[in-house]
């Protein structure tokens, strides 16, 4: 007798293929598994801002101007009297809304505009992807920083303008996976059965391209974090006082290099940590889910005894 799937399956699976995951990761990547904890330390400082850092990132009267670490201030101070440790913290908290805000509307938009063109094609897939080649013609910076002008600067100018930019260029990613599950045999029995294209989309095509959609949004985190400071750093970013790692590099960092170093070295420095072990992240999350990479199940025996809780509810459907 076949066996029926009930919601109480279908939660059990997902959560054993969320662990599973996590397992895999810290077993097979070790540089994923760094990756991951950087992400979270970033997301833990970014939330507990106010907690850590012991001075309020734009109080002037803290410690004397330009002075080096000490005990007392472990990052030195800003050409202001600013202590850079509290706007350091307070610039992780900007990278978190940033690189979170912006790969969701990214993720959002591009598994939006991929699913339904890669799914339903014809005239509409012709039209959308023309302009998506327009699009992807215009070089990114100069877009930016043609849309940042015409908004002013400000943060939810940012990651409105990042959340366009990323989400319209990766839906050719999401729509490619579209078009590869597309031809498979269950989207045609439920087209026989009466299913509408809305549920078809949402119950069929979306689950089978969650894959990418994820590593999408690893990825782009990383890129919204470098690209913001990028365009704070061209001074078209957020503005001050809010303490942005890019801004703080053009702001005192590159005035005062040769004359106070420490105030370039710690925004570039946890600037390239953050990205790295995003990007870390991502990779090895990609590596996880592409089916490609793993050989179907991977490493695990094709006996169902062996299959994780998750494998065996597929195996029986």
């Amino acid at each position: 007798m076949a066996q029926v799937e009930t919601r109480a399956d279908r939660e059990i699976g997902a959560r054993s293929f969320w662990a599973d995951l996590l397992i895999r990761l810290v077993k097979e990547k070790p540089l994923g598994t760094i990756g991951g904890v950087i992400v979270l330390a970033l997301l833990l400082v970014g939330i507990l801002a106010p907690v850590l850092a012991p001075y309020q990132y734009n109080d002037t009267t803290v410690c004397p101007r330009l002075s080096g670490p000490s005990s007392e201030y472990p990052f030195g101070c800003d050409q202001l009297g600013r202590d850079l440790f509290s706007r350091i913290i307070y610039g992780a908290r900007v990278s978190v809304i940033v690189g979170l805000s912006v790969s969701a509307i990214a993720t959002v938009l591009s598994a939006f505009i991929g699913v339904v063109c890669g799914f339903i094609g014809g005239k509409l897939d012709l039209i959308v992807q023309r302009f998506v080649d327009a699009w992807l013609c215009i070089p990114p910076l100069f877009l930016i920083l043609t849309l940042i002008a015409v908004t002013g600067p400000g943060m939810a100018q940012v990651i409105i303008v990042l959340g366009l930019l990323f989400g319209i260029g990766q839906s050719r990613i999401v729509r490619g996976a579209t078009i590869g599950i597309r031809s498979n045999t269950y989207f045609e029995a439920a087209k026989a059965i009466g299913c509408k294209t809305g549920r078809i989309l949402w119950k069929h095509v979306l689950p089978n391209v969650t894959a990418p959609i994820i590593v999408l949004f690893t990825i782009t985190m990383g890129s919204a974090i470098l690209t913001e400071a990028t365009i704070s750093f061209l001074g078209f970013g957020i503005p001050p006082p809010t303490p942005s790692w890019g801004g703080m590099l053009s702001e005192a960092g590159r005035r005062y290099m040769l004359m106070a170093p420490h105030l370039a070295v710690w925004p570039g420095l946890f600037l390239a940590i953050v990205v790295y072990g995003i990007n870390m992240l991502g990779d090895a999350v990609r590596d996880l889910l592409d089916p490609r990479l793993r050989g179907g199940l991977g490493r695990y025996d094709v006996s169902r005894e062996k299959l994780p809780k998750w494998a065996k509810i597929d195996a029986a459907r």
